[in-house]
């Protein structure tokens, strides 16, 4: 007996260099590359700004398409946005909680505005807006490393492609 309590420390040394790795592996596979990583936090504040301005223009908006797309930015980056959300959180990556300093800005921009002004105004920065979040996430899912945020990015793709398609067409009719 005298002999299996000096083992026990021994043993459970072992035990626990034999977990090491797999303890290591997993927090490993959570960790995101910089390019990973710098995606998800983009991804996460043009969510948020297309959910700011989308509200901004539901309410504001003096178009009936303006209005209606404004709804639809809610609704879809919202569900993007949670999508991102649960990706994050499995990976124990913390997303920012707030819109870029240059959305906040265009956002305050648009919204002292009013009439068709606003309207114009708010869909020319939901094209610029759509035309950068195509880039992002074009190149995620291309080059993206982490297998969870390339899928993420590949099925999102279609829909901010089809965002950027409705706002230059709403920018459009508002120009004639």
């Amino acid at each position: 007996m005298k002999h299996l309590s000096k083992f026990i420390p021994q043993f459970a040394g072992i035990a626990l260099l034999a977990a090491s790795p797999m303890l290591f592996a997993q927090d490993s596979a959570n960790r995101l590359s910089n390019p990973d990583s710098t995606f998800a936090m983009k991804a996460a504040q043009a969510n948020m700004a297309e959910i700011q301005m989308g509200q901004l223009a539901s309410q504001n908006g003096s178009s009936a398409d303006v209005k209606s797309f404004g709804q639809k930015m809610v609704t879809d980056h919202t569900k993007a946005n949670d999508e991102l959300k649960s990706i994050a959180s499995k990976k124990s990556v913390t997303l920012p909680t707030g819109v870029s300093a240059k959305d906040q800005a265009a956002y305050d921009k648009v919204s002292k505005l009013t009439g068709a002004e606003f309207d114009k105004e708010f869909m020319a920065e939901m094209v610029n807006g759509h035309k950068e979040a195509v880039s992002l996430f074009q190149k995620e899912a291309t080059s993206g490393t982490d297998p969870d945020l390339k899928s993420y990015a590949s099925s999102t793709l279609p829909t901010i492609q089809q965002h950027l398609e409705m706002a230059q067409s709403d920018e459009m009719k508002l120009k004639k």
